[in-house]
């Protein structure tokens, strides 16, 4: 069963660790089929030399196990949240890489300085409040997804031109049309974050000044949209 997404999914969870994003075991990437509606994803706690193509899970978007003899990711209900309300995203990736997690950590939003970001992310990549008590002892991972839609929902961000989320206290989720496209924008969301934090040492300016608008649009539309000529035809 969907053994081509199971092969994307394995793919997708292998390069968090060539790309330096996760710490032992803490991160993982799933896919969607949309078309039957089913989720593949890393299993829990298996470390990622040991991970085959057989190992990945398949589960319904209500969570439950259509196939696969080992334990989904414990933030499995996160990744179903995001499908549920993302209609168009096609792969999800957490991982507690550093910098990016600091500003989890911080609960602070990474604002715009440069090209770089602009190039991935139209505006500030925000970070979600904080959850309730109740909320963390009852479906915290699910309520945690929600946490994340609720935050693009009332500031009316796109999910699509910003594809990440800070998760308050905890660390980044990122999604894309494929699994590999989600461990890009995390590859990516971590640079940024890293570049934005030597910023802020060299000038204090920085903290609160984000880029020119002008620059944003520039750098992001020449990239994404109709009108997009960054690359070849």
């Amino acid at each position: 069963m969907l053994e081509k997404l199971k092969k994307d999914v394995l793919n997708a969870n292998l390069m968090l660790v060539k790309y330096g994003l996760v710490i032992l075991t803490w991160g993982n990437v799933s896919g969607i089929d949309r078309e039957s509606g089913l989720v593949v994803i890393k299993p829990s706690g298996v470390d990622y030399s040991e991970l085959r193509p057989e190992d990945m899970v398949v589960v319904d978007l209500n969570g439950k196990t259509v196939e696969g003899t080992l334990r989904p990711s414990s933030d499995t209900p996160t990744h179903i949240e995001l499908y549920k309300a993302f209609p168009d995203i096609g792969g999800v990736a957490h991982a507690h890489s550093t910098y990016a997690t600091a500003f989890s950590q911080a609960m602070k939003s990474i604002i715009p300085l440069g090209t770089t970001h602009a190039d991935c992310f139209y505006g500030q990549i925000p970070v979600t409040r904080k959850l309730t008590q109740n909320e963390i002892d009852t479906e915290y991972e699910k309520n945690t997804g929600i946490a994340i839609v609720d935050t693009f929902e009332k500031d009316h961000l796109s999910y699509k031109a910003c594809p990440a989320a800070l998760v308050a206290m905890h660390a980044p989720f990122t999604w894309g049309d494929s699994p590999e496209k989600a461990v890009e924008n995390a590859y990516i969301l971590e640079k940024v974050a890293e570049m934005n934090v030597i910023s802020f040492c060299i000038s204090e300016k920085t903290r609160s000044d984000p880029m020119d608008k002008a620059l944003i649009d520039k750098h992001y539309f020449r990239k994404h949209g109709k009108n997009a000529y960054y690359g070849q035809k």
